[in-house]
Parts: C-alpha cells; structure tokens; sequence
C-alpha cells in the first residue's frame, strides 16, 4: 500500500520553511501595531450566501473557485476565498464600528481557492488582510497604501511601485458601463468565452482580463475617469496628492478594476520589479457599499490582501538568513548522562534559553554535525569525565572555544 499524500493545491509547510514564514509574518504584525491596527480572526468556514452576496455571483471566485459544503442540518458552508467578507460580517455582528471611531484590523490566515496550481499559487494559500472601516476620506485610503509599502518594502523588496485607479462610485459608473458594454459588444469576436459572458454580468471584469487576445481587444477602449462625479474626482485627486506628499512611486492604470464586484472608487496594485513579469505584490481598494449589503449599516471601508507564498519564495530565492538556531544543543554522551541532561535541559529552558536535544547516546562527531545543522550556539556535551566531575563542557560553536561549568547550577549558562 503506497503512503497517501497531501492533496493537490495543498502544501505542507516544512521545518526548514518555517523560519521565513515567520519572518514575514512577524513583519506584519510589526507593521500593523506601528499602524494602530489590532488583528481580528475571523473563521475559516462562513456560509455560502456571504460570498454570494458579498464578492458577486457572477465572478470566477463565484462561479468557479468556492469549497463549498452542505452539512448535516443542509446548511451550505464554504471555506473562505478571501477575507473582507468575512471580516466585514465579524464587524458588523460585534458592532466593533461603535462609537464612531475607525476600526482598524488585520488578519493572517489561509484561504482557499479551487484553481489550477502554479508556483506561488495553491489551492490553500495565505493572505495579510488589512481593513479599515468608518472612515470615509481618501487619507485613510493613503494610509492603507502606505502600510503595504511599508510591510513589503520592509521585508526587502526593492523598486515599488503603487498603481491605483478610481472605480467610480453608483452615481457615475453606470454611465461608464453602458459606454463599456457597447464598445465591447462592437467586438466581441475578439474577446474570449469568459469575456463574453462577462460582457453583460460584469463588463468592468473584460478590462482586466490576462488573456493577451482581450488585452489587444480593450487597448484603446472607453475609460472610467471621463465619467467620474465631483465627490469622485476630488476623492482621488485627494488620494494621489497624499501618495506624493509621501513620496511614493505611483502611476495611474485605467484597466485596473480588481477582480471583485464590491470595489468603489479607490483601485489600488503595487507592483515589484523584484518578481519579473507578474509584479503584482498585493492589492485592494474601497468599498464603502458593502456593510449594507451584507444587511448592515451604510459603513465606508477600504483594505487590501497580500499573498504570503509569494513573499516567502522570494525570500528564499535572495537567500534570506535562516532564523537564529537554539541557545543550546545538548549532547547526552553516555547512558548515565541522559537523566541529568534531561533535568538541565528542562532548568535551562524555563530560564526562558531554547535548549535542543535528541534523547539517545550518540557519538560527539555526530552530535557536532547535529548542532550545527540546527544552528545552536553553543553544544552542551556530558559524559563520563563530566558526570564524574558534575560539571559540563560547553562548546561556543562560533569561536570554536570551549570552557566547563557547574552541572548543578543552570544560572550560570
């Protein structure tokens, strides 16, 4: 019988991987708190209809990418596709938008998508979430972007660049998309099966379709800005001269319009040089009409999600230093000395000291080989000559110096 394996789309995270997670996830965090945001965790599971509802029934996450479920009582549940509507549900059930003051929150987690692999893209995939809700300036909106810029920037990636777009808002963007719809109808012979069902469900989604057949098609069409509102047009403008009193690289793209239908006014993308051809690092945008959509209050919010595997492989592709190995690797050298050895270990580490040990005698060639492939610091050897004397033999494994200490007193370690 052949040993099962992990399902497709579905990655184990290794030992040897961790430390780099951890790194980008402490990041995070890091940046968050220096932000004023405090982290919110929502579940994994939420109902269908809140998906349905909140991203829009006719997008690919929709129609094509959910894991879905009905359970034992028939009620239909699926595994979160991404994190605003449910971190949108979670504020409004907890009424956390009390007292007028914007909440700001993040999350870290997995999400899952059913889509066809590819490197850096899974099946379970990890995302920073970013919300901020009761506020509805475009401050905040530069805010946002700054704390992405900050967050990737911090973490190395080099040559970033902030791409934004306005999205318009329900008093002008139904002008722009009966403009939109006509002009695409007028060719649609050149638009792929998906563009064509999109023409009429979702026309906005056409223009940020990858498929270069679509692209060439929409270079030249109809753009959003021609039909912005005043509040609109002043909104972005305050948004770009916040970008610039920062002193962000940013560009405007007219085809930027994200993938998602809850989107209004603020689009925004940053890109990397750092990863070649797909550069996109992250992105989000405003979407002041979703609370009331999921049957709240009329609260404005903005945010953005960032894709962790994508980080994380480009910190393994520059060869980031691996994390700090343990304080201490103990090397029980004899049979005698694995009672004692286990005893200092345990004093050691309730000192607040990261101890590893491997509870088996072995040789002292092949303990040294173990600690340094888990980068201690120093190697605690105990044998027979330091039973005798109660003491131990401490290795600094960098200076390649070494001294003896009291076997019974852990405060000197």
């Amino acid at each position: 019988m052949t040993a099962l394996a992990a399902v497709r789309g579905f990655k184990d995270i290794l030992p040897d991987q961790a430390g780099l997670w951890r790194r980008v996830e402490e990041q995070a965090r890091s940046v968050a708190a220096r932000f004023g945001y405090v982290e919110l965790r929502p579940p994994l599971m939420e109902k269908t209809e809140l998906f349905q509802r909140g991203l829009g029934e006719a997008t690919d996450v929709v129609e094509k990418e959910m894991y879905t479920m009905e359970d034992r009582g028939g009620e239909r549940l699926t595994l979160r596709p991404e994190a605003t509507a449910g971190m949108v549900r979670a504020v409004l059930e907890h009424n956390l938008v009390e007292g007028g003051r914007p909440a700001r929150l993040f999350c870290l987690g997995p999400m899952f998508r059913y889509e066809r692999p590819q490197k850096g893209r899974l099946r379970q995939f990890h995302q920073l979430d970013v919300e901020v809700f009761r506020d509805p300036g475009p401050l905040i909106d530069a805010e946002v972007v700054l704390l992405l810029h900050s967050f990737l920037a911090e973490l190395g990636l080099g040559d970033l660049q902030v791409v934004v777009n306005s999205l318009g808002c329900a008093s002008c963007r139904p002008q722009f998309r009966t403009e939109l719809i006509s002009w695409l109808t007028a060719r649609q012979e050149n638009l792929c099966p998906d563009c064509r069902r999109r023409l009429t469900q979702n026309p906005l989604r056409v223009l940020d379709c990858k498929n270069e057949g679509c692209r060439q098609a929409t270079a030249n069409g109809p753009t959003l800005s021609r039909h912005l509102c005043g509040p609109c047009r002043e909104h972005f403008d305050g948004l770009v001269a916040a970008l610039d009193l920062m002193g962000l690289n940013w560009v405007r793209d007219h085809r930027l319009v994200r993938g998602l239908d809850y989107y209004t006014r603020t689009a925004f993308e940053v890109h990397s040089s750092s990863l070649g051809s797909q550069n996109a690092v992250a992105g989000g945008g405003r979407y002041d009409g979703l609370c009331a959509q999921l049957g709240g209050p009329d609260v404005p919010a903005v945010g953005f999600a960032a894709g962790l595997e994508r980080l994380v492989m480009l910190l393994a592709e520059r060869h980031a230093p691996a994390p700090p190995g343990p304080d201490y690797y103990l090397a029980p050298l004899c049979s005698e000395a694995l009672d004692p050895g286990f005893k200092l270990a345990h004093q050691l580490r309730a000192r607040g000291l990261s101890v590893a040990a491997d509870w088996e005698v072995g040789s002292l060639k092949s303990r040294l080989k173990r600690a340094d492939k888990l980068g201690a610091a120093k190697l605690i050897m105990l044998g027979p000559e330091e039973l005798a004397r109660r003491e131990t033999t401490i290795r600094d494994l960098a200076a390649k110096e070494q001294r003896a200490l009291p076997l019974d007193d852990p405060g000197l370690y």
